[in-house]
């Protein structure tokens, strides 16, 4: 934790005043049995607020919430779960037991709490899985499932890798707040793609980014979000390179230790 101790050295003196947005990543994919029901209740129960999650489409048109277009690391089954049934997928049980994760009863579950943060990750890839007009099903079904969620005071985020599936929102639905996440981090690449495609938040990799960069995004308009967060010192390198939201995959750990050791960081969990 040496790191993480020395980043909140770093963070006292650079007098921090911006409020950081935390959420839940899969619902705590390194504490819980990620993207199910049960993590994002005990990421709840917990104090969280903000969440992540993963969105795919079966064969039948039924969205679930997984991350892998794969069944085999985080089910019982095998196969792609594009090319699966509804019927196929409501049979099978997490490595953990747990059901396959409805988006309507994920929405069903965000139902009537306030003051959310909620990302909701538009897995369209692989892009063969999802030609254009299937594309366009997926995401209105996504889109109908966020605005469906009975909230006042809640922050809903459209997120995805794969631009088309932002694009058709900016289109059809340009109140929806979007974020792109690109495989790289905050530097003048990055920030000059945000201001090419008209989506001014950006989810970038920790690695390589710097504060400068990240005052520079903040000068351009440009809301930074930084993964992964795997631990406390990524959060807290996060923190100290001044992004905007951090994810997380061990949400509790990162609540119970930033209370308990920088509590003057200000945190929106």
């Amino acid at each position: 934790m040496i790191g993480g101790v020395l980043c909140c050295a770093a963070l006292q003196m650079s007098a921090q005043t911006q409020v950081i947005r935390a959420f839940s990543h899969r619902g705590g994919r390194m504490e819980r049995d990620e993207n199910t029901l049960k993590a994002f209740q005990e990421s709840w129960d917990g104090g969280y607020t903000g969440f992540e999650t993963d969105i795919r489409m079966t064969s039948d048109g039924v969205c679930y919430i997984t991350h892998d277009p794969t069944l085999e690391r985080t089910t019982n089954g095998t196969g792609v779960l594009e090319k699966k049934t509804s019927a196929e997928i409501d049979a099978l049980r997490t490595k953990q037991g747990n059901p396959i994760l409805r988006l309507d009863d994920f929405a069903k579950f965000l139902n009537g709490k306030d003051s959310l943060y909620v990302e909701w990750e538009l897995k369209s890839t692989p892009v063969d899985l999802y030609p254009q007009t299937r594309l366009e099903e997926y995401i209105e079904k996504v889109y109908r499932a966020a605005k469906s969620v009975q909230t006042k005071g809640s922050q809903f985020v459209f997120t995805s890798s794969d631009y088309r599936g932002l694009r058709y929102l900016q289109e059809h639905h340009p109140e929806a707040e979007l974020l792109l996440i690109v495989n790289k981090p905050i530097n003048d690449e990055t920030i000059a793609l945000a201001k090419t495609v008209g989506i001014y938040t950006l989810g970038c990799r920790m690695e390589g980014t710097s504060r400068q960069m990240v005052e520079k995004a903040h000068k351009e308009g440009i809301t930074v979000s930084l993964w992964p967060g795997q631990s406390v010192e990524d959060f807290m390198l996060g923190a100290y390179l001044g992004s905007d939201r951090l994810c997380t995959d061990v949400p509790l750990q990162v609540k119970s230790w930033m209370e308990k050791n920088a509590p003057w960081i200000k945190v929106k969990y």
